[in-house]
């Protein structure tokens, strides 16, 4: 259960990213992965780190997956903005 609490907190905030200027790599749905990611991977570290189960769920499985997403996205963006640079190659 807590998979999809994080899964849906990260699909939550990514629709925020509209409100940013269009710099994600691979577009939005680059961003998309990046908070997907992000949420999983924060959500699923911090629910380790306390010692609960992946069935265990609470309001800080719904805050565990907050820093991870923004992260996420910072992260695409970062790429992102960063490829327009004639320097930078992936």
């Amino acid at each position: 259960m807590a998979v999809v609490v994080w899964f849906t907190v990260g699909l939550a905030i990514w629709h925020f990213s509209i409100f940013v200027p269009e710099r994600f790599w691979q577009g939005i749905i680059g961003a998309l992965i990046g908070a997907l990611a992000g949420a999983l991977v924060s959500g699923a570290l911090i629910q380790i780190a306390l010692g609960n189960g992946i069935n265990d769920t609470n309001v800080l499985t719904f805050i565990a997956a907050i820093p991870g997403t923004i992260v996420g996205i910072a992260a695409i963006y970062w790429i992102g903005s960063r490829s327009d640079d004639p320097e930078f190659e992936i």
